[in-house]
């Protein structure tokens, strides 16, 4: 009991001089948010190189230089875009080896080229309508969340392209707790490694990482919502490509021999379950089937389909209630064919941080330390942390305060992007602890 009341007492000191810490430290976390969202870093899709954008690299090298200017000497960006930087341990002991890791590409949902970052001093709790767009109004009816930045400020675009907070912001709140933790060497860490990758949104973050060199056996991403947020599971993710083989004719002699794979394909895409099975129509822990590009001539048709399930049983049924519905259509037409080929893209991460309970149990005591209630969550999604746990780095998902993402509306409180700072700052200390 006697040890139990030390480390009390510890712990309220350090929390008591962080406090002061954090009242006289000058945050750059907004200053360097609102730079990075300008930077075009777009992601593509249907590229095949790695990057899919070498745009990507633009921010890469910014990021590189302002570490070394920090005086991290290791800061590197290789051929593949990924920037790594080591912080040194300050801890008298050894500590585990963390990393902090955020994506520095934006989704290819909606523009990111020529981002316009707009502050709003001192939110009044309105409606805000975007002056490049006036159709574009973020209210505060349809994002209630709104409500607790009543007086403070937050962060949009204009109106005509998405802000970039995903994950800008994760980038710029682990920039900032670098600068933190190098100008307060007192404050008592291990080695703490620091990973940005590109292509996270095309699906292929990881793709091309090498884990042995960053040397890190814990991580985290920044790549999360709300103040408090934790996220320690994801979607399983498949893609689903469906390829139709039609029979092709000279249009004015075609009655008879002509089979249009595009017209297959429409009916197989109007085949799709209305009421069920869409990211339109499903929440919580309900997958989908979602086709997301339909391309091709009448003699070929792609549709190329993403299905997500928290449970990989869930996706086998999935794919299984897809393909009955495309052999449902063929039967129609016999001339034609069809290929069905399923492609694993990331597993759900709970798996593995199930067996590595510390990892998120430090989390939620660092959040709890930056005076937020943790609200843990399950993301309708993936992180690069889903593909980095089982390559080996388990590796949870922390908020950042992004919301509206990948819209026109999106947007960001300061206060969520500063606590998340705190937050980081915390948990360094905690696994040193």
């Amino acid at each position: 009991m006697h040890l139990q009341a030390l480390l009390f007492s510890a712990a309220i000191f350090l929390n008591r001089l962080l406090y002061r810490m954090f009242n006289t430290y000058s945050f750059t976390v907004v200053e360097r948010f609102m730079r990075y969202v300008q930077i075009d870093t777009q992601s593509d899709p249907q590229s095949t190189t790695f990057p899919s954008t070498e745009k990507q690299k633009n921010l890469s090298r910014i990021l590189v230089a302002e570490l070394k200017q920090m005086g991290l000497s290791d800061a590197d960006m290789d051929d593949h875009g990924y920037v790594s930087a080591t912080i040194p341990s300050t801890a008298d002991s050894d500590v585990p080896v963390i990393c902090f890791c955020s994506h520095i590409d934006t989704a290819p949902d909606c523009s990111g080229k020529d981002v316009k970052p707009i502050l709003h001093k001192n939110y009044d709790g309105s409606d805000v309508i975007l002056p490049d767009d006036p159709s574009q109004i973020l209210k505060v009816a349809d994002y209630p969340y709104l409500k607790e930045h009543l007086d403070q400020d937050i962060i949009t675009a204009s109106g005509l392209t998405l802000l970039g907070s995903d994950d800008k912001s994760g980038v710029a709140i682990i920039m900032d707790l670098a600068l933190f933790l190098i100008t307060h060497p007192e404050v008592k860490h291990g080695i703490i490694k620091i990973l940005f990758t590109p292509d996270e949104e095309v699906g292929r973050g990881t793709e091309k990482l090498d884990l042995a060199k960053l040397g890190a056996q814990f991580g985290y991403t920044l790549d999360g919502g709300e103040a408090g947020s934790l996220e320690d599971e994801t979607f399983s993710a498949d893609g689903v490509v469906i390829t139709i083989n039609g029979v092709i004719a000279h249009p004015g002699y075609a009655k008879g021999k002509l089979v249009n794979a595009i017209k297959i394909a429409g009916e197989i895409v109007n085949a799709l379950p209305g009421n069920r099975l869409s990211p339109e129509t499903t929440e919580g822990r309900e997958g989908f089937v979602h086709p997301v590009r339909i391309s091709g001539i009448a003699e070929k048709a792609v549709i190329e389909c993403i299905v997500r399930s928290f449970h990989n049983k869930g996706l086998e049924e999935n794919e299984a209630e897809l393909l009955a519905i495309v052999e449902a259509v063929m039967k129609k037409y016999p001339q034609a064919s069809m290929d069905f080929k399923v492609q694993e893209q990331y597993r759900n991460m709970k798996k593995i941080l199930d067996q590595h309970p510390h990892v998120v149990s430090h989390a939620e005591e660092a959040i709890r330390r930056a005076g937020l209630t943790v609200k843990k969550e399950s993301i309708r999604g993936g992180t690069d942390g889903s593909r980095l746990s089982y390559m080996g780095l388990p590796c949870p998902n922390i908020f950042t305060g992004m919301q509206a993402i990948h819209s026109k509306l999106e947007w960001i409180g300061v206060r969520d992007m500063k606590k998340a700072v705190e937050t980081l700052v915390h948990l360094s200390m905690i696994w040193a602890e």
